[in-house]
Order: structure tokens, then sequence, then C-alpha cells
């Protein structure tokens, strides 16, 4: 197979993957995943846990992250239907800190989008249901599991939706200047 086609985002350390797809009559194949090829684009990843999500039209979840006594990232990709990821710089002292970056995956594209520690993520479905899965970096530690309001005006998402399903706990979230009053990343740059 051929290594996937990679580009950065506006935030640097946030990396759209895009993988070689071999179409023939049977229909397709691609790698969604090879260690090695990873870490030729500089991303050298230790993958521990893969999750798989399915959810409706409007609902967000988000945005999560683990603090860093357990950091994780995530490289997270839609394998039904289309949703709009989102990563939020929290390394306080980052030249990109409370900034966003977003990419539309879906299963036409097959992009994924590499979140790494220190970034909160979040998505919204756009499709009737969405399926999306993501394979971390660290296991999921519920001591360490924070979140941020989705709509935080300090952050600014241009979310494409106003009003979507949220989970409780999602619609408690703090704010980023909650999150200024004991941040859990600072920045090593």
């Amino acid at each position: 197979m051929s290594a996937p086609h990679a580009w950065r985002t506006a935030i640097p350390e946030v990396v759209v993957i895009e993988p070689h797809v071999h179409h023939d009559e049977r229909g397709f194949f691609c790698e969604t995943f090879n260690r090695r090829d990873f870490a030729a684009l500089g991303l050298d990843l230790e993958i521990v846990q893969d999750n798989h999500a399915r959810s409706r039209r409007g609902v967000l979840r988000g945005l999560h992250f683990q603090d860093a006594s357990a950091p994780q990232g995530k490289l997270v990709r839609c394998t039904r239907g289309l949703v709009f990821d989102v990563a939020v710089d929290l390394r306080v002292g980052a030249p990109t800190f409370g900034r966003w970056v977003a990419e539309e995956l879906s299963e036409g594209n097959m992009r994924q989008l590499w979140i790494p520690p220190g970034f909160a993520h979040g998505y919204v479905v756009l499709s009737e249901t969405a399926e999306v899965q993501y394979k971390c970096t660290g296991y999921y530690e519920p001591a360490a599991e924070r979140s941020l309001i989705w709509n935080d005006p300090d952050v600014g998402i241009d979310w494409p939706i106003d009003a979507p399903i949220l989970s409780d706990k999602d619609a408690r979230a703090p704010s980023l200047a909650a999150y200024l009053a004991a941040p859990a990343f600072r920045w090593e740059g």
C-alpha cells in the first residue's frame, strides 16, 4: 500500500491524514493505520484503545480531553455519515492556545484527524446518522476526564448548528476561563 497523504492544519500539531484507497470491482481497501507510515509522517503513535460511537443528526459530543495525569491523543475518522470534527488547543502559553481547527470527516472523504494530547476534541453529526471511530494513545481514565463547553465565546467555534443535542454533562462543561484557573496543560515549546 502507498503511504497516506497528510497535511498540517492552522494548528500544526493537528494533522489531517488521507489514506490511499484502492478501488476495484469488489469495492475498496485502505490502511487506516500503519505505525511505520505514520512515524514517517512524524506521528509515532502507540495506539492502546480503539473506540466506536454512533449518533444521530444534531448530536454534539464534546469538547472532551483527559488531563496531564492520563493524556490521550486521538486519531479520529468517520466510517458512516458526516461529522464536523473540532480540536481546541488547551496548552497554556502556546501561540495557538484557545484557537480551534475543524475538518469535515465522512465515509466519502475517508479523512482522519490526528488530535494530540493537550487538545479538547468534539464533533457534531451533520448526516442522518454517523459512526465515528477513534484510536487513542492513552487509556480512558475517568478520574482524568475533563471537558470544555462547546459554545464558549472565548473560543468562538463556528459550529454549523445552533441548537445541538447534548448530554447533561456536556451541557454543563466549564468555560475556557474556568479552565485557566486550573489548566491541565502547559506549552513546552
